[in-house]
């Protein structure tokens, strides 16, 4: 696994106030910036080609890019979505060049604080495509829900369709092998031309694991393991008070 593709284009609306101050990635969590920590990590595990999809103040990210020491450890583009106004979807077909470029990928939200052992979860799975599941899902509408059914993911969004026997929370960081980073791309494209281009790029990522046979898609199970995605200005205050200290104390 050589490279990974995160989405930071978005305006994250439902922070408020907190929006103005610049895209989530740069948030500054324990003196570093999100997408200082993603760079940081990801090093650590062997990815070496970053592609960033910005958008909402992309100045900004590349300003941050350029202040850090990567010092020729990795290599980082960015794509530019000037539609970042719309859904994630978009997003993700902005970087339909980086999907094709060939081998397993990494795609990672932008927005979340967690420990190196997440992605040293997908690093190291027999499965080629992988979704990381935490059990310990909030209850409500907000949390991105997989399903498992038969030990084999069967649904994926905020409100779940298809039977299952239990359901967790998506972590947000998925790998894909070439054909499924292909197919990713192709539901993006198939869903903004349908008029759908407020949907979350897990629209697409769903039409992908609903139009494949069951052992395509994989599951690692990440419970106790901590992490947050920021969506809310409560989540700082939760990711500096807790995620925080429970990280690995090299991560932190």
């Amino acid at each position: 696994m050589t490279r990974a593709l995160i989405l930071a284009a978005g305006v994250g609306r439902r922070m408020g106030p907190r929006a103005e101050t610049g895209p989530k990635i740069l948030l500054r969590i324990g003196g570093q910036s999100l997408l200082e920590r993603h760079l940081r990590l990801l090093i650590l595990v062997g990815v070496t080609e970053v592609v960033l999809g910005v958008g909402f103040e992309a100045q900004r990210v590349e300003a941050e890019l350029a202040r850090l020491p990567l010092k020729g450890a990795m290599w980082v583009t960015t794509v530019h979505n000037a539609d970042y106004r719309r859904g994630s979807v978009v997003t993700i077909w902005s970087l339909r060049d980086a999907l094709a470029a060939g081998g397993d990928v990494f795609v990672m939200d932008g927005d979340v604080l967690y420990d190196r052992r997440l992605l040293k979860r997908l690093v190291e799975t027999r499965h080629r495509n992988c979704f990381l599941l935490d059990r310990d899902v909030e209850p409500g509408e907000e949390p991105m829900k997989l399903a498992m059914k038969d030990g084999h993911p069967v649904d994926f969004r905020k409100t779940l369709e298809r039977p299952h026997d239990f359901y967790g929370e998506s972590v947000g960081f998925f790998r894909l092998d070439e054909k499924a980073a292909r197919d990713l791309a192709t539901a993006a494209k198939a869903l903004i031309d349908r008029g759908r281009s407020d949907d979350y790029f897990e629209e697409a990522l769903r039409d992908v694991l609903l139009a494949s046979p069951p052992e395509r898609f994989g599951v690692e199970d990440v419970t106790g393991l901590p992490w947050i995605e920021i969506d809310f200005p409560g989540d700082i205050e939760r990711a500096e008070r807790e995620i925080l200290p429970a990280l690995l104390p090299e991560d932190r």
